[in-house]
């Protein structure tokens, strides 16, 4: 089968074999050979891949997410609001701005919450970093399970009515939807090919600006615990014989603040060590879609008893995923 990034793995290959001298088998040709070869295909994976992503984001704007959401209930709703959240671009980071505009634009709250799960978990990174590293099939994987907890999580929350556990002032916001966004850039005039790939080429290059750091960090951790840290350790504490390592997992990922672009290169790594799949992904989603920062950002706009509820379901559903990938993958 033809490998796209047999040039990456050549070249890194030749730098540790014949420029430095060290074979692959020892641990620190191990170690550089990992780092030499997942940089440059990490990089160039975001790079073209981002690039393709936000040509196709200029067609979309946060107004317009909302009004395509506005009014929609029950089921068809959620499925709809998971579905739009994996194609835009908003982070964990706009939580609060995009759940008060959401609600103030009419759209319900387990809708809401349906597309606040979908947005940071089922990313364009996270996607471009898991085919990367993991191949097609876990890549579509990730993101079906992904979806269809944002869809579950946020149908019971819709069917809860839990709208009284929001803070009090987001209901009293009367502030007009013009102040958000000006009919100016709603009716904004159409875009050409040309300035939607410069829109496309500002985003990659502002995604590769912000994370290239992770990127290189998460790749060389990774690199140490490919090169050093033992297998039989690995498989001892979290290998598939220990019934309790996918949840174990997701509580450690929930404290940690990472950029998702510095875990995933780590997720290889204890993969190619022998922790399973599942468990791996499951620590994963804990910290891309659970993890601390978010929870206090949420914490603004929700009562701690929503919260709860909210992070109740995301770490039963997280955790059930986490099983059925190791299920899936044995």
């Amino acid at each position: 089968m033809f490998d796209p990034f047999y040039l990456f793995d050549w070249l890194a290959t030749q730098i540790v074999t014949q420029l430095l001298g060290l074979s692959i088998e020892s641990h620190l040709g191990a170690s550089l050979h990992f780092f030499l070869y997942d940089v440059p295909k990490i990089l160039t994976l975001l790079i073209v891949i981002s690039f393709i992503v936000g040509t196709f984001q200029s067609f979309l704007e946060p107004e317009k997410v909302r009004k395509l959401l506005e009014g929609k209930r029950t089921l068809g709703g959620n499925i709809l609001a998971a579905t739009v959240g994996i194609i835009t671009p908003f982070c964990s980071c706009s939580a609060v701005p995009l759940f008060i505009g959401f609600l103030e634009a009419g759209v319900p709250l387990g809708v809401t919450f349906s597309y606040l799960i979908s947005a940071p978990m089922v990313n364009e990174v996270a996607v471009i970093l898991l085919w990367g590293l993991f191949g097609l099939k876990v890549t579509l994987l990730y993101i079906g399970f992904g979806v269809g907890l944002a869809i579950a999580a946020g149908y019971i929350i819709g069917e809860l009515k839990l709208e009284k556990w929001v803070e009090p002032f987001v209901w009293e916001l009367q502030k007009s939807r013009q102040e958000l966004y000006s009919e100016d850039h709603l009716e904004s005039e159409t875009l050409t090919w040309k300035q939607r790939f410069q829109q496309g080429w500002f985003q990659s290059s502002q995604i590769v600006q912000s994370v290239w750091v992770y990127v290189v960090v998460g790749i060389a951790i990774g690199a140490i615990i490919h090169g050093y840290l033992p297998t039989n350790l690995i498989t001892q504490i979290a290998g598939v014989n220990n019934p309790f390592a996918v949840p174990v997992a997701v509580i450690l990922g929930v404290p940690l603040y990472a950029n998702i672009a510095g875990v995933m290169p780590i997720t290889e790594a204890l993969v190619n060590k022998g922790m399973p799949l599942g468990t791996v992904l499951a620590f994963t989603m804990a910290v891309t879609a659970l993890s601390f920062p978010e929870i206090v950002i949420l914490r603004k706009v929700l009562r701690p008893q929503l919260l709860a509820v909210f992070i109740s379901l995301m770490t039963l559903g997280i955790i059930s995923i986490g099983y059925l990938f190791n299920a899936l993958f044995v």
